[in-house]
């Protein structure tokens, strides 16, 4: 479903991303996990099409990522980020249903299929008559969430959705996401920094570093049997940070 060729980008001297390749199979979650300023986000840019590689090629079902071609690509990609990114003047239904009107989807169409994504999502109908500032980040990552959903894509793009949520809330969210995710059988990559959240939601783990992949796999692939140090330390890193947490 989503194949990436040899792509790199750089931006002025700095190369972000240097030669990345792999693909992701229909129906499965990738998960991309790495330190900050490795290239994760960069990569899910250009995935959706908001930016273009200096070299390589993203595929989409077989179709070139391109300027010509991204707008009707998109149409089959859902999109979220940090905190939703709900715009604040909109109510949430006015932001669900933005490319739905785009499209000039009827009134019944549009509500019935807000009435199945509010009972997936757990969001009561009624809520949707609020402004993103009336909710808490849970309720707002779940409402960006319906609106990535909305036209029913067959990809779904997560770029570190739970960041910034509370961890209570945070446990429930992926929980959630999990079964959505098996209910809906969408192809999904998502970005994130925690290596026992990329685990619990990915089919696979790509973990990143400066621009270049440095081990791909299950999570105990990767606890393991890490590939080099930098693995090793990544991995350690984590379990350093849980086992403080658990003082």
């Amino acid at each position: 479903m989503i194949s990436i060729e040899n792509i790199s980008k750089s931006y002025s001297k700095k190369r972000v991303l240097d030669e990345i390749s792999f693909s992701i199979e229909r129906g499965e979650t990738t998960s991309l996990i790495g330190p900050s300023g490795c290239g994760k986000s960069t990569l899910i840019r250009l995935v959706i099409g908001l930016i273009a590689p200096d070299e390589g090629r993203v595929l989409i079902n077989g179709e070139e990522m391109k300027e010509s071609s991204a707008p009707e690509l998109r149409l089959n990609m859902g999109y979220v980020i940090q905190k939703g990114g709900l715009f604040p003047h909109l109510t949430a239904r006015e932001n669900c249903t933005l490319a739905a009107d785009y499209l000039d989807w009827d009134q019944e169409k549009i509500n019935e299929r807000l009435r199945e994504l509010c009972e997936l999502t757990g969001i009561s109908i009624a809520e949707l008559s609020k402004y993103p500032s009336e909710f808490s980040g849970g309720q707002n990552q779940r409402i960006g969430l319906i609106r990535a959903l909305m036209l029913d894509p067959e990809i779904l793009l997560l770029d570190e959705p739970l960041g910034s949520i509370d961890p209570l809330v945070r446990y429930e969210l992926q929980s959630d996401l999990k079964q959505i995710f098996e209910n809906l059988g969408k192809t999904v990559l998502l970005v994130t920094h925690d290596l026992s959240e990329a685990g619990f939601l990915g089919d696979e783990i790509v973990l990143m570093n400066e621009g270049q992949i440095e081990q791909t796999g299950k999570l105990t692939d990767i606890i393991k049997n890490p590939k080099n140090e930098f693995v090793q330390r990544f991995v350690n890193a984590q379990r350093s940070y849980l086992d403080e947490v658990k003082k």
